[in-house]
């Protein structure tokens, strides 16, 4: 028979296993309360995404935002067709990065920023795909450039 006190555990260990399997919010050693303030006030607005991942493995250990606004398909703007925030992880590692803007719907009503490049780090080796959406959507540029200041300002 177990005691309370162990079942009590067991069940606290069980809970913490199953919130970590959520998604990549943990941050694994990262300032995420920094990570977020900063994010917030640089490109904060509901339909912003930012994921950080490490850039040998691709395994992402922060993200800002919705995880929705993380998968859903938006136009690829210096492409043809739409991709996500993951899927565009893999410009991240170019020379240079990524950076594309593009309207989101035909009319123009809406536009779609995007920004893929290397955190400027020497504590450790990340890239970052960063999306915006919507009527106010700032220019991917615009993005990569104050995600810049933002993951400075936070410690990386």
């Amino acid at each position: 028979m177990t005691s309370p006190a162990a079942s009590k555990t067991a069940l606290a260990l069980a809970a913490a296993l199953v919130l970590a399997a959520c998604g990549p919010r943990s941050g694994q050693g990262l300032r995420t309360n920094q990570l977020d303030t900063q994010i917030a006030a640089a490109i904060g607005d509901p339909s912003t995404c930012v994921l950080l991942a490490d850039a040998r493995t691709g395994q992402v250990v922060y993200r800002y935002g919705d995880d929705f606004n993380c998968v859903r398909a938006l136009p690829a703007c210096d492409s043809a067709g739409s991709l996500n925030a993951h899927a565009a992880l893999r410009f991240a590692s170019q020379p240079g990065g990524r950076m594309a803007s593009c309207a989101s719907l035909p009319d123009g009503s809406r536009t779609v920023g995007w920004a893929e490049g290397r955190v400027n780090s020497t504590k450790r080796d990340l890239v970052f795909s960063a999306v915006m959406e919507g009527q106010r959507a700032l220019p991917g540029h615009e993005i990569n450039a104050r995600l810049y200041d933002a993951f400075q300002k936070a410690g990386l």
